[in-house]
C-alpha cells in the first residue's frame, strides 16, 4: 500500500510540474495552468481590459477585447492604450514571452521603446515569476483582433515611478499571509495609481499613500478617486467588511451611491473571497490621511 501511494504521490508531483498547480474549491481539487493563472489575474485585479479594451456606450466592446482602448492627452506624453491581442501586425502576436515580461517589468517594449508612464509598469517589478508567466501565457490565448492604434507620441520623458515594496518579486511563500497577499493584490491592481493625488507630476506615496482625489475625465463623464485610507472620518476606517467589500465587487458606496468607473468593480467581480478578504486585510493598514 505505501508503495501505491509513494508512487502516486510521483506522479501527482510530475503531473503538477506540468499544469503549473492546483487550485481547491469546495473541497474538490483541481489543476490550474498558467494560462488560467493568467485569465484570472488579467481579467480581475489587473484590470487590464479597463485600459486595453475599447469601451461602447455599455461598457467594453467584448468581441474585441484587449485590442486597444483608452487615449489620454496628457503634458508628458499623448497615447492610446495598445492592442495586446496576439495579431500579428498590430498587436503583440509576433512578441516572445521574455519580451512581453520585459515590458510588464521595465516598461520597455521590444525594440527598447518606452512606453508611457500611464502604463503602471511601475507596480509589476512585485509579480512573481510564475504570475508573469502566466500573464504572458495567457496573453498568447486571447483573440487576435486587426485593429491599429494610433503611434505614441511622447513630449518629454517621463520614468515609470516605482511604488514602495513593489521593486522586487514578492517569494512566494509570502503569499500565504493574509496581509501580505492583498498587499501583492493591491500593487499588482495598481490601486494607489488612481488613489493618491500627484504632486508636481509625481504620486506622493510617502505623504498621501491612498488619499484620493485624483479626478479622472471620460465616457462617464468625471469621476474622482476615493480616500481609502483607515481614517474613519474621510476614508474608510469606519467601514465594515461587507461593506468594503460590496465597494470593491459591486461599486457601491457605502450609502448606497453608484460608484463611478474607472473603478474596476466589473473585474473585481471575479476576484475569489480568499483574494478580496485578503485585499481588505491590508487596506485597514493603509495609515489615516485626511
Amino acid at each position: 500500500m505505501s508503495s501505491l501511494l509513494g508512487r502516486a504521490s510521483s506522479m501527482l508531483q510530475i503531473s503538477l510540474s506540468a499544469v503549473g498547480t492546483i487550485i481547491v474549491l469546495g473541497g474538490q481539487v483541481r489543476a490550474e495552468t498558467l494560462a488560467q493563472r493568467g485569465s484570472y489575474l488579467v481579467n480581475t485585479i489587473m484590470t487590464c481590459g479597463n485600459c486595453h479594451t475599447p469601451k461602447g456606450p455599455n461598457g467594453d466592446i467584448a468581441d474585441k477585447a484587449f485590442s486597444g482602448g483608452l487615449s489620454w492627452d496628457e503634458a508628458a506624453f499623448k497615447v492610446t492604450a495598445a492592442n495586446i491581442t496576439p495579431d500579428n501586425d498590430t498587436g503583440i502576436g509576433k512578441w516572445s514571452d521574455t519580451d512581453i515580461k520585459k515590458l510588464l517589468v521595465s516598461g520597455k517594449r521590444p525594440n527598447g521603446v518606452p512606453v508611457a508612464a500611464i502604463m503602471p509598469t511601475g507596480f509589476y517589478n512585485i509579480l512573481t515569476p510564475r504570475d508573469l508567466d502566466a500573464i504572458s501565457a495567457y496573453l498568447h490565448t486571447v483573440k487576435p483582433v486587426a485593429n491599429k492604434v494610433p503611434d505614441p507620441s511622447y513630449k518629454i520623458d517621463a520614468a515609470p515611478q516605482i511604488f514602495p515594496g513593489a521593486e522586487k518579486p514578492l517569494p512566494k511563500s509570502a503569499l500565504r499571509d493574509k496581509v501580505k497577499r492583498g498587499f501583492y493584490l493591491a500593487t499588482i491592481g495598481h490601486c494607489m495609481e488612481c488613489h493618491t493625488p500627484m504632486v508636481k507630476g509625481q504620486r506622493d506615496f510617502v505623504n498621501d499613500l491612498g488619499k484620493g482625489g485624483f479626478e479622472f475625465v471620460g465616457p462617464w463623464g468625471k469621476s474622482a478617486s476615493s480616500n481609502i485610507t483607515s481614517s474613519k472620518t474621510k476614508g474608510i476606517g469606519a467601514w465594515t467588511d461587507a461593506e468594503i467589500k460590496r465597494a470593491i465587487t459591486k461599486g457601491i458606496g457605502r450609502n448606497g451611491n453608484k460608484l463611478k468607473p474607472p473603478m474596476g468593480y466589473g473585474y473585481y467581480a471575479g476576484m475569489t473571497n480568499t483574494d478580496v478578504n485578503a485585499l481588505v486585510a491590508w487596506l485597514r493598514t493603509v495609515p489615516a490621511k485626511q
